[in-house]
């Protein structure tokens, strides 16, 4: 193996093998190309503002390198890197991306260059052919060629005062085809100039074993560092990016959530943390426990939901369920956490169902705000289960949760009393309306009997029951449903099914989310619609004695 010796200012630890390979760097380069190779995710569309929102977050969290767009692609990215140019990065370096330079053209006369030079960036991104197999099918021009394309292509853009990265597109492919070709190909970027060279596994097929063995050969040959970028089509750019970093990658490019073609990039949301916090590999990252809100961000600005089971960020990543689980983590979350939630911005949930403890009942009381002895734990765990035996789920339906626990340590939570209601549904011609009454009494025991209408029955009960209570709780002005969720929970039954009904309530500072099971879809939603006013009159300090529907 060749020894070498490090270029003055490098970011590589003084550690080697004996055969002369630099492992781990002690300062891993992230870069982020969410805005470019995230952006072609398959429904997702980002506008320059959202561009340029998400650019001032990935500055602020610490990004060396994020990757703006390919301008010579379309009027959109060139219009982005002109706006870019208003954004002052702290952190950052914004880089265009483009190809290599036409075949039979000079770079001085390719527009493609022109529209690098003109993004007008200190660092430029280009990608060329490592796999001889994409050189003769999809250029269709002699391997030397390919070889002149890519050195002529380095040495413009570093002559014209940019820093380069060379990305070796589909390099692993190539390099299982045609090592020589393939490294061949690396050597005419470095020699040109190249600042770094980013090894690609394009097609996303590549393994961890292969990518350390690959990478740990290209140390040994070349001078410049090396960068990885994955793709996710095997489930294994994660592992193959941290791969490549433990046999010397000191750059590692993906994108926020995993975002990208096909199955997405290597996810930079859970490489981070594993650099951080398993690897010790320092990073840009100032202020890790920002990742859970940069991932929502991101999600939210891709109008993606996020994923509540992604590693590290996701809702459920350090929720708990089973009741050994919850009972050894409240003694030491080193039993059932492999990292501290905080570390990375989120935060440890307890979820109770069938399956749960005792345990789980007073963690999750506790985590509401009700102290609960072990006694009442045991009576809320027997009856939810009783409940859940019937179709109740309260892992989604924590509000609902919170009032039973009350009710069943003997508290009031519900200051009115439903007396009944009744349901009309007319059609006229083609046009069908609904109208819902109700009789509800307060705790004072003063009848209250109004009706309305509404685009179905549910809607119609909904605007009735609170017509009917903001004359005695004005306080319920502030409600509304912003979400409503039917799942028929035996398909088998057909139409005599039973339903759950899930609703989702917000006073415009905070939301909650209630339960009602019922073979009836209207009982059902009647059940979530009085506990969802019950919890919000609770919050509020209003008491009473009544009684809801939901029999809990």
């Amino acid at each position: 193996m060749i020894e070498h010796t490090l270029p003055e200012g490098s970011q590589w630890q003084g550690r080697r093998t004996t055969g002369g390979i630099y492992l781990l760097p002690d300062r891993a380069r992230l870069f982020d190309t969410t805005l470019r190779d995230g952006a072609q995710t398959e429904g997702v569309c980002f506008s320059n503002e959202d561009k340029l929102e998400i650019l001032e977050r990935l500055d602020a969290f610490g990004i060396d390198f994020i990757e703006g767009g390919y301008p010579a692609s379309n009027p959109k990215d060139r219009a982005f890197f002109q706006a870019a140019r208003r954004v002052e990065l702290r952190n950052s370096k914004l880089v265009a991306f483009g190809a290599t330079h036409r075949s039979g053209v000079r770079p001085e006369e390719d527009k493609g260059m022109d529209a690098l030079l003109e993004a007008g960036t200190e660092w430029v991104c280009v990608f060329g052919k490592a796999w001889d197999l994409h050189v003769e099918k999809a250029l269709q021009v002699p391997l030397e060629e390919n070889l002149r394309i890519v050195r002529d292509t380095v040495a413009y853009l570093k002559g014209k005062g940019r820093s380069v990265i060379f990305d070796a597109e589909h390099f692993f492919d190539g390099y299982q085809h045609n090592a020589e070709y393939a490294m061949g190909v690396l050597h005419e970027a470095e020699d040109a100039g190249a600042d770094w060279l980013c090894l690609c596994d394009t097609n996303g097929g590549a393994f961890p074993s292969l990518v350390g063995k690959v990478v740990s050969r290209v140390r040994e040959e070349m001078r410049a560092p090396l960068g990885i970028h994955a793709h996710n089509d095997g489930e294994l750019a994660v592992g193959n990016s941290l791969a490549a970093v433990e046999a010397g990658a000191a750059m590692v490019q993906g994108t926020v959530n995993g975002l990208g073609e096909r199955c997405g990039n290597a996810n930079l949301c859970s490489i981070i943390p594993n650099l951080m916090l398993k690897m010790g590999v320092r990073t840009g990252i100032s202020d890790l426990s920002q990742l859970t809100k940069l991932s929502h961000f991101v999600a939210e600005m891709a109008n993606v939901a996020p994923d509540p089971r992604a590693p590290f960020v996701g809702k459920s990543a350090f929720a708990h369920k089973g009741g050994i689980h919850v009972s050894a983590v409240l003694k030491d979350p080193r039993t059932y956490e492999h990292v501290d939630p905080a570390l990375v911005g989120n935060q440890r949930r307890v979820l109770v169902s069938e399956l749960s403890g005792v345990s789980n009942i007073i963690a999750k009381a506790e985590e509401l705000g009700i102290g609960t002895e072990r006694d009442v734990g045991r009576l809320v765990l027997e009856r939810m289960k009783e409940l859940e035996a019937e179709g109740f789920q309260y892992e989604a339906a924590e509000a609902s949760l919170e009032l039973l626990i009350r009710k069943l340590k003997g508290q009031s939570t519900s200051p009115f009393k439903l007396e009944g209601f009744r349901t009309f549904m007319d059609v006229t011609g083609d046009v069908m309306t609904s109208e819902a009454s109700v009789r509800v009494v307060d705790s004072d025991g003063t009848l209250e009997h109004t009706a309305a209408d509404g685009n179905g029955p549910v809607n119609a009960l909904d605007r009735a029951l609170r017509k009917a209570l903001e004359r005695f709780y004005p306080v319920l002005k502030e409600v509304r449903l912003i979400d409503y969720k039917v799942r028929v929970i035996d398909g088998k039954e057909g139409t005599a099914a039973k339903v759950r009904v899930l609703i989702t309530s917000t006073d415009g500072k905070q939301s909650w989310t209630t339960i009602g099971v019922s073979g009836n879809i209207i009982e059902a939603s009647l059940m979530a619609l009085i506990d969802s006013i019950e919890y919000k009159l609770m919050r509020a300090g209003v008491n009473g004695t009544g009684g809801s529907l939901n029999c809990q």
